[in-house]
């Protein structure tokens, strides 16, 4: 088989993962303090051994570089709803379970906990935080006042390296390292919007679309190409 279909199918696969990514940015750009993927691409070379080789001589390849999350802000967005919250800068809202968010969407159980769309609870500086009454009023520090009696802190926490967060859904993460408390300041009825551009990941999947075909169309006169040589032959 021509060595050149092993080229092409290494950049099809790596665009196809491109598009998948893209697909799932577009799908979340109205999910509350989403944090889109990206994903980078670099070129090796190969020698006939499969070998990774810095040598003129070989088979260039498409690998992936690395797939990362893009944590940077997105714009806040008034609700007026007062369970609804967003931090200024950077942090997460603490979850149970060892979980956290950017989509503070939060809302109460029958039991009276605070909790986010997906059941879990939302932890304050003492536990799960419980909410027993009728006016709800959350300071800039994330601290709880019910009929004007406090009921806790919210707990934000951030990580020197966001690496070592791992993505679940509905803009929930998850680790094992334990985040350090900060001090941010917490809006109450506004929501974060997802820090995707829909018009841009549009674009972009057009784009990966073209690049993915050109592939296809590569393997496909390889394959033709042989096909020939083997009936000649």
């Amino acid at each position: 088989m021509n060595k050149g279909i092993y080229i092409a199918l290494s950049g099809a696969i790596q665009k196809s993962r491109q598009m998948d990514l893209i697909a799932q940015n577009i799908a979340n750009a109205s999910t509350p303090g989403y944090k889109k993927d990206r994903i980078s691409f670099r070129d090796h070379l190969v020698r006939g051994d499969n070998q990774i080789s810095v040598e003129s001589a070989g088979r260039v390849m498409t690998k992936k570089s690395e797939e990362v999350t893009d944590f940077s802000g997105g714009a806040l967005k008034r609700t007026g709803n007062s369970l609804d919250v967003a931090i200024n800068g950077d942090g997460f809202f603490a979850l149970e379970n060892g979980k956290y968010t950017r989509n503070g969407n939060f809302k109460l159980d029958g039991e009276g906990n605070l909790v986010n769309q997906s059941g879990l609870k939302v932890l304050g500086d003492g536990g799960p935080l419980t909410i027993q009454g009728s006016k709800i009023d959350i300071t800039p520090s994330g601290e709880i006042l019910v009929d004007n009696i406090s009921s806790g802190t919210l707990q934000v926490v951030d990580f020197p390296d966001k690496n070592v967060l791992v993505r679940l859904d509905g803009g929930v993460f998850t680790t094992e390292e334990t985040g350090e408390e900060i001090d941010s300041a917490i809006s109450q009825g506004f929501l974060e919007e997802s820090n995707v551009n829909a018009v841009r990941e549009l674009v972009n999947m057009i784009n990966s679309q073209r690049e993915f075909e050109t592939y296809q169309k590569m393997i496909q006169s390889f394959d033709e190409a042989a096909g020939k040589s083997i009936n000649n032959m």
